[in-house]
């Protein structure tokens, strides 16, 4: 394949720094497919690559072109067929994979798709480890024919089963009582997964849009956006559940609904899992991102855990659980990672955590969060900058000289004792991410105006 001259600036721009991701067929094609399988294999040198996709119409079709890509250049592929992508990960780890390609574009509109690419033990790439290399290769459009010159094989594996008896391993099924759970698929590959999940747990299930439709035509399969958790609240309260779950299209996120329709931020889900999991793993390591609340790492401390402060980041906060032994990682976006699953996302297991610690706890979902969650946030603020260094710097000054504790871990955190609010740039787009924190509402919302008035443009 060479990329059109037309072309060459969608398709590089199609490699961001987690993953390959771009509307299809416009930016992303069987082409550019192809090619990367070709690249992928060039650079990783992998003698086996699992192939996964989710739902989504474009799937197929990408799938199928990506998978001769790979074989042209001579590694073998196993092809895993409809699968989350936290049973991609699973299966290349689990398995011994080489490589592994998760064909999704997440949480995105139904006319995106993408690649999300990992290497042995479920390590996913990033621009800077795999995908920078990988994208030079697809733009080069010049690949060396195989070593043994022969084309790689292929096969099929079942892999779903095996990923979900490996899920509930982390927890004490018997522990578990017989909630009533409303589940929003969103018309992701969850609706695959859960009904095998609930085969082992003697919790009721309540599906809501179970059906793999890429179209989405119920609402987006992104639950940290509220207006796509309203149907999966309605329900929740109607069928008088104990507790409502949401995932993502390719179901490795996951966000909560307690019993009265409230929405439980992905943060919290964080300190409930880590209650959880420090049961078992008493004072053991865990990781958050300093979006989270200060609740957080305050609620792993006081059940003996170690908190780890992480940027943001799935590639940066694998790193630092490896660095630090920690058996769990969390980030208030609903990702949560677990050593003992490879170091990968798992919204299946995080899931089953909380539903254990609940049914232990025998109380309401509320009632559980409450004591973990006494602060107010604002939630996350998008806001299009056009220098958004110049901007960074006026809000660090401001801050400095208003007496704020200062640090620049992952843009700028100013920490006040009842408040704190952390700035970050975006990597792709020119916007910038407020997000603040309050011990009353009070407090956050005079923190927000402040910050919101210091980023406004200087006048002329």
């Amino acid at each position: 394949m060479i990329v059109q001259p037309n072309r060459k600036s969608e398709t590089y721009a199609l490699f961001k720094t987690y993953d390959v991701r771009g509307v299809f067929p416009g930016q992303l094609d069987t082409d550019v497919a192809y090619a990367t399988g070709r690249a992928l294999v060039a650079h990783l040198q992998p003698a086996q690559v699992a192939v996964g996709r989710d739902m989504r119409v474009s799937g197929e079709a990408l799938s199928a072109a990506l998978i001769d890509g790979i074989r042209d250049q001579g590694a073998d592929v196993i092809d895993l067929g409809l699968v989350s992508t936290d049973a991609l990960y699973f299966a290349v780890g689990k398995y011994g994979f080489d490589a592994g390609v998760m064909i999704t574009a997440s949480h995105n509109p139904p006319e995106y798709n993408g690649f999300k690419i990992c290497r042995e033990g479920a390590r996913a790439l990033s621009m800077e480890d795999g995908i920078g290399q990988i994208r030079d290769l697809v733009m080069a459009g010049s690949f060396s024919e195989p070593a043994s010159g022969n084309r790689g094989d292929l096969r099929q594996k079942e892999v779903l089963r095996a990923y979900v008896e490996h899920a509930i391993s982390f927890v004490d099924v018997a522990a578990i009582k017989p909630l009533k759970v409303v589940v929003d698929a969103g018309n992701g590959m969850a609706g695959k997964t859960i009904p095998m999940l609930f085969e082992h747990i003697p919790c009721e299930l309540v599906p809501l849009f179970f059906e793999l439709d890429g179209t989405f035509p119920n609402h987006l399969a992104n639950p940290i956006n509220p207006e796509n958790m309203v149907d999966l609240q309605k329900t929740v309260v109607e069928s008088g559940a104990d507790l409502g779950v949401a995932f993502d299209g390719d179901a490795d996120r996951m966000f909560l609904v307690d019993e009265k329709g409230g929405l439980v931020g992905g943060d919290i889900t964080t300190s409930m899992v880590a209650i959880s999991l420090l049961e078992r793993n008493p004072g053991a390591a865990i990781c958050y991102n300093l979006i989270c609340s200060r609740s957080v790492p305050e609620t792993i401390a006081a059940h003996g855990g170690r908190p780890v402060r992480t940027p943001v980041g799935h590639s940066l906060i694998k790193k630092i659980m490896r660095e630090e032994d920690a058996v769990f990682g969390g980030e208030h976006s609903g990702h949560y990672y677990f050593r003992d699953n490879w170091y990968a996302d798992s919204g299946l297991i995080a899931m089953l955590n909380v539903l254990q610690l609940v049914s232990k706890a025998g109380k309401t979902l509320t009632q559980v969060v409450a004591p973990l969650d006494p602060r107010v946030r604002s939630g996350e603020i998008n806001l299009e900058v056009e220098d958004k260094t110049a901007a960074i710097d006026r809000v660090k000054k401001h801050f400095s000289s208003a007496g704020a504790e200062i640090d620049e871990f992952d843009g700028i955190t100013a920490g006040f004792p009842d408040s704190w609010l952390n700035i970050r740039a975006s990597n792709t787009e020119p916007l910038l991410r407020v997000n603040v924190e309050g011990d009353t509402q009070a407090a956050m919302e005079a923190l927000r105006d402040e910050v919101l008035k210091v980023l406004q443009p200087p006048a002329e």
